[in-house]
């Protein structure tokens, strides 16, 4: 399973962006896919995730207000979209997927397969 994502770049605080994660290669093997975000200086945290085939997404509860993620199956994508955008939010955004279905926030040490990261900044 290869997932990359792309779509970050450089916002203003209140703006908006929308990331791609696509997903190659053995899909079947894959329950849940997720959002993480790491910012300089931080560890690791989960932003949201959805499961592969069926369900909703879960949220970290500081971003559920502002952030969704969605999934077109039919193209391998999983989508997080961001609104409001914050300072805070400035980090290095990348998908992963986990063999297991889960309920609830996919965590952080879930990540069998994680793809490339890609950059979102936040200017103030």
């Amino acid at each position: 399973v290869q997932l990359q994502a792309s779509g970050g770049g450089l916002v203003q605080a209140g703006g908006s962006l929308r990331l791609s994660c696509a997903v190659s290669g053995g899909t079947f093997r894959i329950g849940t896919v997720g959002w993480f975000r790491q910012a300089p200086g931080k560890e690791r945290e989960p932003v949201a995730s959805i499961p592969w085939s069926g369900g909703i997404g879960s949220y970290v509860d500081s971003m559920k207000d502002r952030f969704t993620i969605s999934r077109d199956n039919a193209k391998r994508l999983v989508y997080l979209q961001m609104h409001s955008l914050k300072p805070e939010d400035t980090a290095l955004y990348y998908c992963a997927a986990s063999p297991r279905r889960r309920v609830g926030v996919m965590p952080s040490s879930d990540d069998d397969y994680r793809g490339q990261g890609t950059q979102v900044t936040v200017s103030s």
